[in-house]
């Protein structure tokens, strides 16, 4: 490395300026809540998009399933990429194969090409998620920027499902299905020329040997596998042949994929990652988590557009005090994250949820939003923003800057993986409860309707227990005082000498 190399790399933080960290921050944001919103913005639009592209009953979850099959299985191998060809590139990449992708769904004529499109929106959609937050915990070095910087994307990232269902529901009602989708081409191209403008070009990880072709082959199957085995369970029930065949086969390609890495000489997941105590309780934890949100965002859908009766836009905005209240406690997260540490926060986070879903789960017929289901999510938002902080913080402290990537798609796999599990498992149990609950009250006044809210209440209380089984794996995982975070924070601002950290363009 030259003196003028080094110069410009130790020049980084002052030429970029503090006010540009933040602007980058503000576009790294923005492409993140594009990638979680269109996880759910699609699914109050879904019936409309379904009767004008001739989709069957059958057909249509792969325009749920296609993105999140695609997204969650890709995941790891974008995140090496982008470690290997430069976290700024992928993040480039993503940013217009995304826009094209959306524009490809948006404008599709038959169901086939919509679900192409969804499927290539995963694929874009699993080069930036990663991307994005190894940009994010490469930019900010500074503890009290970076608790801050981790706390408004951790809002994104937790508070964008729920924006999804406002976003589809307005877009649906007062514009078209079709919006759903074609408003993230113009809002990926504006975060392009943000990206162009203010997110600092990074020099690639230097690799020693060749790609770990057979890991990525392996861990990319067998999470598509799983992914898809837990999706088909909620249609074709745990113990069918295919749902088992399909959990057996990416089980055991994930075994083969830890086995390879152990091997490699150039692996595509190091296992010091996920091996560290406290990052393995924040991998962990992100997998549990999102079972438990699933809980809440699903069914409560189904309770206001079904039970109460809301129109799209209105089962929309019943859930703005989610994001609202995300937004609230992850700033007051990040405030007291380098005074307190991790731990206290996200147990408290974690009580906060279990305390909301009991509370959610005595919903009765008859029950009002305000009385019945506000302070409950008003309990949970507040208990995710500390969940989320703490466990993207976590999940990429003292994570080597080459690794980065990888880690930080690790995390968005534990997410995704998590949500395709809440989504079969809550969805399965739903179903056979509601049938056991008719078949006990065949005489009940409008069975279907209390059947359906019992279900629902039986499904809160499993959530629950998710949210409930986090906080041992918190409180005895993740030890890291609040002076390791400022220690691991300095150690990284002390890598800003070496070649590999960001340089402006």
């Amino acid at each position: 490395m030259t003196v003028t190399e080094t110069a410009k790399a130790v020049d980084v933080p002052e030429r970029q300026g503090s006010s540009a960290r933040w602007l980058a921050l503000g576009v790294i944001a923005l492409a993140q809540l594009m990638v979680v919103l269109d996880a759910t913005i699609v699914t109050i639009s879904l019936p409309f998009a379904q009767r004008d592209l001739d989709i069957s009953d059958g057909n249509r979850q792969w325009m749920l399933t296609a993105y999140t099959l695609i997204f969650g299985g890709l995941l790891l191998l974008g995140g090496r990429l982008a470690d290997y060809l430069g976290r700024r590139r992928i993040f480039l990449i993503g940013l217009v194969g995304f826009a094209g992708a959306s524009a490809l769904a948006g404008l599709a004529q038959n169901g086939a090409e919509m679900f192409a499109g969804r499927a290539l929106q995963g694929a874009f959609a699993a080069l930036l998620a990663p991307a994005a937050l190894s940009l994010l915990s490469v930019t900010f070095t500074e503890p009290g920027e970076r608790a801050k910087a981790f706390g408004l994307f951790a809002g994104v990232s937790a508070g964008g499902a729920a924006l999804g269902l406002i976003a589809g529901g307005a877009l649906t009602e007062y514009a078209s299905w079709r919006w759903c989708l074609l408003v993230n081409t113009p809002v990926a191209f504006l975060a392009l020329l943000g990206a162009l403008a203010w997110v600092v070009k990074d020099v690639p990880t230097p690799r020693s040997g060749g790609y770990d072709v057979p890991g990525a082959v392996t861990v990319t199957t067998g999470l598509i596998a799983i992914v898809y085995g837990f999706s088909r369970a909620a249609d074709d029930g745990w113990l069918a042949g295919s749902t088992l065949a399909l959990l057996i086969v990416g089980l055991g390609l994930l075994i083969a994929f830890i086995a390879i890495e152990r091997r490699s000489s150039n692996p595509l997941l190091p296992l010091h990652i996920p091996g560290e105590i406290n990052r393995g309780g924040a991998f962990l934890a992100a997998l549990l988590i999102p079972i438990a949100m699933f809980a809440m965002f699903l069914f409560l859908s189904y309770y206001f557009q079904i039970t109460l009766g809301y129109s799209a836009l209105k089962a929309g905005f019943a859930f703005l005090p989610f994001p609202a209240g995300i937004a609230i406690s992850a700033g007051v997260t990040s405030a007291l994250l380098p005074k307190l540490g991790p731990r206290p926060l996200m147990v408290g986070g974690a009580v906060l949820g279990v305390i909301g879903l009991v509370l959610l789960a005595q919903l009765g017929y008859g029950d009002s939003y305000l009385a019945g289901v506000l302070p409950a999510q008003v309990l949970i938002a507040l208990g995710m923003g500390p969940l989320f902080v703490g466990m993207q913080t976590v999940a990429l402290h003292q994570v080597e800057e080459e690794d980065s990537g990888v880690a930080s798609a690790l995390l968005n796999a534990a997410q995704q993986v998590g949500g395709a599990v809440g989504t079969a498992l809550l969805t399965t149990i739903s179903v056979q409860v509601a049938k056991t609950f008719a078949a006990n009250n065949p005489a009940i006044d409008n069975l279907a309707a209390r059947a359906a809210i019992h279900s629902y209440d039986v499904a809160f209380y499993v959530g629950a227990g998710f949210f409930l089984a986090a906080i041992p794996v918190i409180a005895l995982m993740i030890r890291d005082r609040p002076e390791s975070l400022i220690e691991g924070s300095e150690q990284g601002a002390a890598g800003a000498s070496d070649a590999r950290v960001p340089v402006a363009v």
